[in-house]
């Protein structure tokens, strides 16, 4: 399988920046890196009635849109399970 290029949102970047624990940014930037590998890793689940996905890290989700043909996958929110479907 061909290597995916990764982009992450303005936005979603700073809210991998506001998580207070150095150590939850470091498993969520890995879990999103993991990404290039593998767009559609264990636990990856489209969310109904968007053309998203989201995988979770914890009680943390990243939510992403996956581009086959140009093999893109965007980050475009990363926040807590409570907030970050809103």
């Amino acid at each position: 399988m061909a290597k995916f290029r990764i982009l992450i949102k303005p936005a979603a970047v700073k809210e991998i920046e506001a998580i207070p624990s150095k150590k939850v940014r470091q498993l969520l930037v890995e879990r999103i890196r993991q990404l290039a590998e593998n767009p559609y890793p264990p636990g990856c689940e489209k969310l109904s009635g968007q053309e998203k996905y989201r995988l979770r890290q914890g009680s943390f989700r990243i939510l992403f849109p996956i581009e086959d043909r140009e093999l893109v996958v965007t980050v475009v929110k990363v926040g807590p399970r409570k907030d970050v479907y809103r």
